[in-house]
């Protein structure tokens, strides 16, 4: 687990989906992780990924998800893209649309907790590190 190279040929499709968010990824973006303590970024390149948002301090990804993805087909593809993304250590947190329309201070609790629950884990890896 290291330096996760970026695919360079997505950066234009990046940028255009950060310039054309979903009107739940704005909501999410404006109202709540652009504000946030920990830096966040937003349609992000990871390996061969696009990903919603990414906190590289937590190797933490948050995707949005519309009704396509609950197609066979999609589910598939966003399981490998899960699988591929936590094998290089990234934990992956998603909600639907309706989520974040209908159940938003949910969204960002549960968010919070897997926050809190990462930093706790850092810590605890770095005081077993240090010799007292």
């Amino acid at each position: 687990m290291g330096f996760i190279e970026q695919n360079r040929d997505l950066l234009p499709y990046a940028k255009y989906l950060r310039k054309n968010m979903t009107k739940q990824e704005k909501h999410l973006w404006y109202d709540f992780l652009s504000k946030h303590r920990l830096k966040w970024y937003r349609q992000r390149i990871i390996g061969s990924y696009i990903v919603d948002f990414y906190c590289s301090k937590l190797k933490l990804v948050i995707e949005i998800d519309g009704g396509q993805h609950l197609q066979k087909n999609n589910l598939y593809c966003d399981n490998v893209r899960t699988l591929a993304l936590q094998q290089e250590g990234i934990y992956v947190l998603r909600f639907m649309n309706s989520d974040v329309d209908y159940h938003f201070d949910y969204v960002c609790n549960e968010i919070e907790k897997n926050i809190n629950e990462r930093l706790e884990k850092c810590m605890d890896s770095i005081s077993k590190k240090s010799p007292l």
